[in-house]
């Protein structure tokens, strides 16, 4: 028997090979499978490329390390040491045997490269994100699901440009794993808290093209009463979109290349905002700071240069703010009938109650409606009621989240300010200048309303 024989017969190397042979199969076959559209468990990318493929690697090197206990046995004497083998590639066993081995060496390391490939392409899908670390960004899965981004990736946005996003999103992706496994992550997950550093615009800019021009749109906000009858009102108004050269006259003059709005916030939500600094095109820097801010206050916030997610921050997970608002939308796309008496009024109730889960939650809204309109005896459309309940179902199960205490408010939204400070956190008339100035908060800078004809 020669030593390398000798060396490959401890149990560990035995084991190591039949491990890193079966594992070897086992990558090879699901990969096929996983090619051929056969899974639709968001859990087989987790399987094929990441458990699989672990377990070849860690057969791989229990073989050395067999091979070195079994040197160390050989050298204590307690089994028959050997010489060292001579190759002699004159002989064609030797030369079949040295091509067995760069064969499977060269396997090997295809199948290694094939699996680090596949963990990190798979790792980067949204399935991955949303479904497989499936109770911390549950919100946020369902929301983006939802959203008119609902066909962009994740990492189109939670990654950032080049080489340094790359790292910085793969080693916070190991920290929030190691949260997810622990089970240490925050409840809620904080607003903003995936988003890679630097500005946002360079990433937004890669789809959209904010520093362009645009004319006015015209947005109708419909909202509805509690009484019986759901009474609708509607406010028309002229949205003034604008852009570069508006001369802050309109809303997308701060996507204005020339200019430069930098900030100071106190909060990790960026909800207070008690410094702005503003250069205009022309050089001429400005500096507003809040009523009664302190030198102390502006030293311990945290600065930034303002870009596209500063308000547009729900448009990748849109978690409603309020009941009443999702509610009317839902009233005003017919998906509830506004001939129900007093929908409105049972439906902001019922998907504003607490509940201990969705579950409970669905099942409350379901019997909580159906026996509103029982109780009142009169006349009802049962279809229309049905209609009713799946529609409040939904606006529940899209905004609130029990498991992850994500409810009506948790994460603020800040394009517009009916619902949360947004634009009048600079916007208040507060933030004044040394030289007397404030940063406006005329309601017509954005926009105009609309009076409708008498």
């Amino acid at each position: 028997m020669t030593s390398r024989e000798a060396l490959a017969r401890h149990p560990l190397a035995i084991a190591g090979a039949l491990i890193a042979t079966l594992s070897a199969v086992a990558f090879c076959a699901l990969l096929i499978a996983a090619l051929a559209g056969m899974f639709g468990n968001p859990y087989a990318g987790l399987v094929v490329f990441v458990v699989i493929p672990a377990a070849f690697v860690i057969g791989l090197l229990l073989i050395p390390a067999g091979m070195w206990l079994q040197r160390r046995r050989l050298r204590s004497g307690a089994i028959t040491e050997a010489e060292w083998p001579v190759f002699d590639f004159r002989q064609a066993t030797v030369r079949r045997r040295a091509l067995v081995v760069a064969g499977l060496t060269a396997a090997n390391l295809v199948i290694i490269l094939l699996a680090g490939y596949g963990s990190l392409h798979w790792m980067e899908s949204p399935t991955f994100c949303g479904q497989v670390c499936h109770t911390p960004m549950q919100p946020q899965f369902t929301a983006w699901h939802a959203g008119v981004h609902g066909r962009v990736a994740c990492v189109s946005c939670h990654i950032g440009e080049g080489a340094a996003g790359f790292v910085h999103a793969k080693l916070s992706g190991v920290r929030q794993l190691a949260h997810v496994i622990t089970n240490s992550y925050p409840t809620p997950v904080p607003p903003g808290a995936h988003m890679p550093p630097g500005e946002q615009a360079r990433t937004c800019a890669n789809c959209h093209q904010p520093p362009r021009s645009q004319p006015d749109l015209v947005r109708v906000i419909r909202e509805y009463g509690d009484d019986e009858a759901n009474t609708e009102t509607v406010t028309v108004l002229q949205m003034h979109m604008g852009g570069p050269g508006s001369g802050g006259h309109s809303i997308h003059w701060h996507a204005d290349p020339g200019v430069r709005v930098e900030y100071i916030a106190t909060d990790e939500a960026r909800q207070t905002i008690p410094y702005v600094r503003v250069t205009t095109p022309e050089g001429q820097v400005k500096e507003y700071v809040a009523a009664d801010t302190t030198e102390q206050t502006i030293n311990g916030g945290t600065r930034r240069t303002m870009d596209c997610v500063d308000c547009h921050n729900s448009t990748g997970h849109p978690i409603s703010t309020t009941a009443e608002r999702v509610v009317d939308r839902a009233i005003a796309a017919q998906s509830i009938s506004r001939q129900l008496p007093y929908v409105r009024r049972e439906g902001v109730r019922l998907v504003k109650a607490s509940y201990a889960s969705q579950a409970d939650a669905l099942a409350a809204i379901d019997s909580g409606l159906r026996s509103f309109y029982e109780s009142r005896g009169g006349p009802a459309n049962p279809q229309d009621v049905a209609r009713a309940v799946t529609a409040l179902q939904d606006v529940y199960r899209r905004n609130v989240f029990p498991s992850m205490k994500v409810t009506w408010g948790s994460y603020p939204e800040n394009k517009g300010h009916l619902t949360s400070n947004g634009c009048f956190r600079c916007h208040d008339g507060t933030h004044t200048a040394k030289d007397g100035s404030s940063i406006g908060s005329d309601c017509e800078l954005c926009h105009k309303q609309i009076e409708k004809p008498d």
